[in-house]
């Protein structure tokens, strides 16, 4: 098959896609905003009609924007479809469509403007560690909820000041090569991302130190930016696939037999680069390029599982719940492996969450972009997480890690929250469950 390259060509395969949808209705349960809302139109069946009509007739109205932008892109629909319907494709066009076609009030174009400055780059986050540490040990927080001051004022505001994560002094910079412990088996590239780079670096640092202890020379390069993820997932195709391009070359450079990811949304648009670049309508060559780097593309755990265990895993008595990032399971269709890493742990009990195939309300930027409806689904995800009686939650994507523990602290039931990464990590080195959450 052929590159669809041109506009008709691409305009022919929406069309096909579109069509593939039967209306059976299998995805409603399992989307979040049908089922906050029970409305036909905040379902995927409705969407993918509207989809339709917009197409046929060629007018975005306003009214089929807002149903559009009220979804999560959390791709539950494509797991439940019995047809195999291309939901992700076709809401990744659409989005695309309106950001070049509508407008959006100045307000929408101003905190666009603002997250898409500032979220797709490490650095600029990384600025904000020192000012948002200051501001957590002045107790100014807890002030700043009480009033509820912020949330009139801006509730994408409030919403980042309530995810923000407790930050501490960050571990030491990544080399650019961590040799392996005793014999390489692989060679292999790892992206740093960039909020797990920012506010989580100590994931990065287990992640680092688990591969090499299973026998990787981990190549983590300094000049690899944002994946695009953040960008493609609101439609920003141009943006995304220039982003794309530069990683493409960093670790083209590399000549690395696999590049993993521990970030579940980024891991998901790398495997799909091709398909950005396609949408983006960048020339054939590059499209290529990109495929030939999606297939090197694995989640962690997902290649951990491949490689299979050497390192002698030691007990941790702990009982945690698991958490399916959306752009995990339904993204990558990664749901057994890190279940079987944490069931290769002595002593680890691990429990499944109810209603675990419904978004946590992260979604990317979703939450900033839709604060109530977020709130509204991460209160939901929270009772589940507490349901469980787990000690810590863990799950393998840094939104989700925010957005749940936020929503488990308002709720007055706090949970330690970590990543998979580093239950591994802490195993592998005989850590204590005290070291393994920061308790000393």
């Amino acid at each position: 098959m052929t590159d669809p390259t041109t506009a008709d060509e691409r305009d022919r395969l929406f069309s096909d896609l579109l069509n593939d949808c039967v209306h059976c209705g299998f995805c409603l349960p399992t989307c979040p905003t049908h089922v906050l809302w029970g409305q036909e139109m905040d379902s995927p069946r409705g969407r993918i009609h509207l989809m339709a009509q917009t197409h046929t007739e060629d007018v975005l109205t306003e009214t089929a924007v807002g149903h559009f932008d009220n979804c999560l892109g959390c791709l539950a629909c494509v797991s439940a479809c019995p047809s195999g319907v291309a939901y992700d494709a076709l809401i990744d066009t659409t989005r695309h469509r309106v950001e070049r076609e509508h407008e959006r009030t100045a307000g929408e174009r101003a905190l666009r403007g603002a997250i898409f400055a500032l979220f797709p780059y490490r650095r600029r986050l990384g600025l904000l560690r020192g000012p948002l540490r200051a501001y957590q040990a002045s107790g100014v927080s807890s002030l700043v909820r009480r009033t509820g001051l912020l949330e009139r004022v801006s509730p994408a505001l409030a919403t980042m000041e309530r995810i923000s994560p407790p930050l501490s002094s960050p571990p030491p910079a990544l080399p650019e090569l961590v040799p392996a412990v005793g014999r390489a088996r692989a060679r292999v590239g790892m992206l740093v991302g960039c909020a797990q780079g920012a506010f989580f670096p100590e994931v990065n640092t287990a992640t680092a130190r688990v591969l090499a202890l299973e026998g990787c020379d981990v190549v983590i390069p300094r000049a690899q930016g944002c994946c695009g993820a953040l960008s493609g997932h609101a439609g920003r195709m141009e943006e995304s696939a220039d982003l794309a391009r530069s990683l493409i070359e960093v670790f083209e450079r590399e000549r690395v037999d696999r590049i993993v990811v521990n970030s579940a949304g980024c891991g998901s648009s790398m495997k799909h680069f091709d398909r950005t670049l396609t949408e983006a309508g960048a020339d054939p060559a590059w499209v290529r390029r990109g495929r030939a780097q999606a297939e090197r593309v694995a989640d962690l755990t997902e290649f951990l599982v491949e490689l299979g265990p050497r390192a002698e895993r030691h007990p941790l008595p702990l009982h945690v719940a698991y958490h399916d990032a959306c752009h995990l399971s339904h993204g990558q269709g990664v749901t057994r492996p890190p279940r079987a890493l944490l069931a290769g742990i002595p002593e680890l009990r691990v429990s499944d969450l109810p209603n675990g195939e419904i978004c946590c309300g992260s979604a990317g930027v979703y939450n900033l972009l839709k604060p109530g409806a977020a709130r509204e689904l991460g209160d939901r995800k929270g009772r589940d997480v507490a349901s469980t009686g787990a000690d810590v939650l863990v799950s393998g994507n840094p939104g989700c890690s925010l957005q749940i523990a936020s929503a488990m602290d308002r709720a007055g039931s706090p949970v330690a929250v970590t990543h998979t990464a580093r239950v591994l990590d802490a195993s592998l080195r005989g850590l204590t469950v005290a070291r393994l959450l920061g308790r000393r």
